[in-house]
């Protein structure tokens, strides 16, 4: 897939305001490249046998999975088989059934923070959160984890024809520091960043109040690089043309100036 990635500018540790094979397997945890190079399926072989010793349950995955953790390491095998081992790993413990449960994340999904509809040009589903309903001092650490292992399988399962990433659109309206959770963000992107790499298409940042940009300050070192060009903050004056390059009107959430209405991503029929 080829969509247009808006060149990062930083200062000072933040960016600026901006506009801008073999048969398919079971998926589990997580390029807009979907055509493997030689060079890849080469390491993806070499990889898959030495993952496979290590845990015999390698062996129900995918070969696009062992794909997105290469990309993630930069195909350097020993790091991406490690990366991915512990993804094994912590699923059985984080995820000992194989999914997270409605029943499993009641508190948060009461709070009616994250949204899914609509799917972008080149496909990927995309998922709406509000900061501004996420607070600091209800939030109990071990249900946020599991809401952010459900939201990411959610958006993972959507994916259809081959699509293995999706557009994430994080509205602060309203953001103040009772919304302030540095160490439940920091979770969250572990999270994303470690059992669910190449899985983020774009995030798209709006209605980014001022005081919101000391956060990021903090959070910003804990971002990897990947993930960094992945990130748009968008200009409340050109929200709706910055979302309109990547999503046409018809997916677009009403909320900015679409056609979709909000779907709890708990009642999205994705």
């Amino acid at each position: 897939n080829s969509t247009k990635r808006p060149q990062e500018r930083e200062r000072e540790g933040q960016p600026k305001h901006r506009m801008e094979s073999k048969p398919i397997k079971t998926s589990v945890c997580g390029g807009d490249n979907n055509v493997d190079t030689s060079e890849e399926k080469k390491k993806m072989a070499l990889m898959r046998a030495f993952v496979e010793r290590r845990d015999p349950n390698a062996k129900v995955v995918d070969d696009l999975t062992l794909r997105r953790f290469l990309r993630a390491r930069d195909l350097d095998i020993e790091k991406a088989s490690a990366m991915f081992l512990k993804c094994l790993k912590w699923r059985k413990t984080a995820v000992p059934n194989g999914f997270i449960s409605e029943t499993e994340v009641p508190n948060e999904l009461a709070q009616a923070k994250v949204f899914m509809q609509g799917r972008d040009k080149a496909g990927r589903p995309i998922g709406v959160v509000f900061g501004a309903k996420h607070f600091y001092s209800t939030r109990e650490m071990d249900e946020f984890k599991r809401l952010v292992v459900y939201v990411l399988d959610k958006l993972c399962a959507s994916m259809t024809g081959g699509q293995e990433k999706f557009v994430g659109i994080v509205d602060l309206q309203g953001w103040g520091y009772s919304n302030c959770d540095i160490r439940g963000y920091v979770a969250a992107l572990d999270i994303m960043q470690n059992y669910y790499p190449e899985r983020l298409g774009k995030a798209y940042m709006v209605h980014v109040p001022y005081l919101f940009m000391k956060a990021w300050k903090i959070i910003y070192p804990f971002i990897d690089n990947n993930t960094r060009k992945k990130i748009v903050f968008v200009e409340n004056k050109n929200l709706k043309a910055t979302l309109m390059e990547d999503i046409e009107e018809s997916q677009l959430p009403q909320r900015y100036g679409g056609e979709l209405p909000l779907v709890p991503i708990e009642k999205s029929a994705m």
